[in-house]
Parts: structure tokens; C-alpha cells; sequence
């Protein structure tokens, strides 16, 4: 008499297998889309930070810098901050994250020239 062992046969496990892959396609985008969302919520971020510490060195300075060492602020990990044009009157600056590359986002305030890809004074804008 044979005896009949218990498990799983080979076309059963294939078929797991298989399921899991196409999970795992449909998966994949979703969370490398979630990552480039959160590196553009970072540059943003740390402009609206650096448009905070501009302001607070105007009070203290009559004048705006264009020496981001000067200001009080702290960046996100990987994000490049430029300060493009700072006057008494106005400064511009922008940001990119190498892993976002080629986004950049602008930002402008005051008495200066329009930084592109900011096109409205004060607001963030990212091309």
C-alpha cells in the first residue's frame, strides 16, 4: 500500500510564485512614485524654510544675505539650496535633490527678478 504524503505539488507552488510577482509588479511603481513625492516635498520644504530665515535676517539686518551659512537653517538630507540674487530688497533662490534631478524648484520675494520656474511672487515653483 502507498502512502500518501501531504504538501503542496509543484504546479500549486508555480502558481504562488506567480501571483506574488504580479503583486509585486503592480507594487513597485506605486512606492518609487511615493519616493520622488517625498523629495519634492522636501525641496519645498526647506524653501519655505529658507523664505522663514530671510525674513528673520531682514529684521535683524535691513537687508537680505545671500550667504546661506549666515542664516539660522537646517536642510533636509540632499537637497541643494542657491541663493541666485539677494539685495536689500529682495532675494531669489533655488533647490534640487540630486535623486530628483532634473526637478528644480524657485522660489522669489521682493525687489528682484523673477526666478525661473517660479513665476508669481513668493510661491514655490518646480519644473
Amino acid at each position: 500500500m502507498a502512502v500518501k504524503r501531504a504538501g503542496f505539488t509543484l504546479i500549486e507552488l508555480l502558481i504562488v510564485v506567480v501571483i506574488i510577482g504580479v503583486l509585486a509588479m503592480i507594487a513597485i511603481p506605486k512606492f518609487s512614485n511615493t519616493k520622488g513625492k517625498a523629495m519634492v516635498t522636501a525641496i519645498k520644504s526647506d524653501l519655505r524654510n529658507l523664505a522663514s530665515a530671510e525674513e528673520a535676517y531682514l529684521f535683524d539686518n535691513d537687508s537680505y544675505t545671500s550667504v546661506i551659512g549666515s542664516l539660522v537653517l537646517q536642510t533636509s538630507p540632499g537637497v541643494v539650496l542657491s541663493i541666485t540674487n539677494a539685495t536689500a530688497s529682495g532675494w531669489s533662490a533655488t533647490a534640487t535633490h540630486p535623486q530628483s534631478f532634473p526637478l528644480t524648484c524657485a522660489i522669489y520675494v521682493g525687489n528682484v527678478l523673477m526666478q525661473a520656474p517660479a513665476t508669481v511672487e513668493g510661491l514655490i515653483g518646480c519644473q
